[in-house]
Parts: C-alpha cells; structure tokens; sequence
C-alpha cells in the first residue's frame, strides 16, 4: 500500500477508503475561476459491488492498494464451495459459491481462471472471455435451415442454457462468449 494526493488518483486505481476497497472507474477535476478545484470520483466497492461518486479536495491523502491476480484452474466442486490450484504452484484455493455464482456455468475441469486478491483473501474470479463447450441437448436441426434461420435453445455439457442456429446439433462444440452467454459460433475441431 503506498499513500497518494486524491489529485494523483487515477482511473484503474483500487483505494483504501475508511477500510474498504474501492476502484476508480472515472475522475472529474473541477476548477471553477479562482475558487479551490474540487475532484470528483466515480467508485466502486469491491466488496458490495455498489458504485458511488465521492467529492474529495485534490490535496487529501489516500492509500493506493495493490492487488495480486494469478491464473488458475478449476479443479472440483466441495459442497457449495469451488476448489481452484494455482497454475504455477499448484497450491489449492477454495471460494464461496457467492462469490463465483453462475460463472461455474461456463467452467469444465482444468479451465481457466484469473483470481484478483488483496492480502491473500480472494476478491474475484475473472472468466476467459470466451469458452468452447459441446453441447449434449438440442432440438433436431430443420433441414434447409440457414445462418439466418431461427435459434433454438441447446444445453450445454456444463449444464448452461444457450441459444443456437438451428444448424447446431448435440455433440458439436460450440464457443460461447462468458460475458452474456451469446452464441460465437462453431469451435474448430
């Protein structure tokens, strides 16, 4: 941790504030004429999710955290907790089903993850942005149905729910974008 002018803040930058974490997602310096400039800032709570705006004077102190990610693999599943090893060291790590929720949806065995921590407590997970997976479940394909055709739901080996050209059949692997679930296309075999 390193202590900083508000003024030096910047965006990107994860701050300690009365003993939560924030990061910076915009600042907004105002000088108005020959009055002091006022800093804006757009924060979010790293453990609450909420987003705030927050009035400070450039020249108070703050201190800047510096987090840790490191890549890691999905290993199993431990009753409502998820285990995940280090991809260097191997060193397991377990986190909460609050914390990863409907992520594991897109995660297969070995898959992997990048998870951010702050003093050896894990804040987040961060999935690939895209991931390949068969699907196992699906309408039969209408024959002469093109690209443009109409989609239909497929479920996947994970057990997530997409929807797909109706072209797609079961046991073809697909690859799904992990942000909003959108069909990308057909994985290369």
């Amino acid at each position: 941790m390193a202590s900083t002018k508000m003024i030096d803040v910047r965006r990107g930058m994860v701050l300690n504030m009365n003993n939560q974490l924030w990061y910076c997602l915009d600042r907004d310096l105002n000088t108005p004429g020959n009055w002091r400039a006022i800093l804006y800032l757009k924060l979010k709570n790293l453990t609450t999710g909420s987003i705030t705006q927050e009035r400070v004077h450039p020249d108070d102190k703050v201190d800047v955290v510096f987090l840790d990610t490191k890549a890691y693999n999905y290993s199993y599943q431990d009753g409502d907790d998820y285990v995940f090893v280090d991809a260097e060291t191997f060193e397991p790590v377990t986190l909460g089903g609050d914390m990863v929720g409907g992520m594991m949806k897109y995660l297969r065995e070995n898959d992997p993850v990048k998870i951010t921590f702050y003093d050896g407590k894990a804040l987040s997970m961060e999935l690939p942005q895209t991931v390949t997976l068969k699907v196992t479940e699906t309408e039969p394909s209408v024959k002469g149905a093109t690209a443009a055709a109409q989609k239909k739901a497929a479920t996947l080996e994970t057990g997530l729910v997409v929807q797909v050209p109706s072209f797609i059949t079961a046991g073809e692997a697909i690859i799904v974008q992990t942000e909003d679930g959108e069909y990308l296309g057909r994985a290369m075999s």
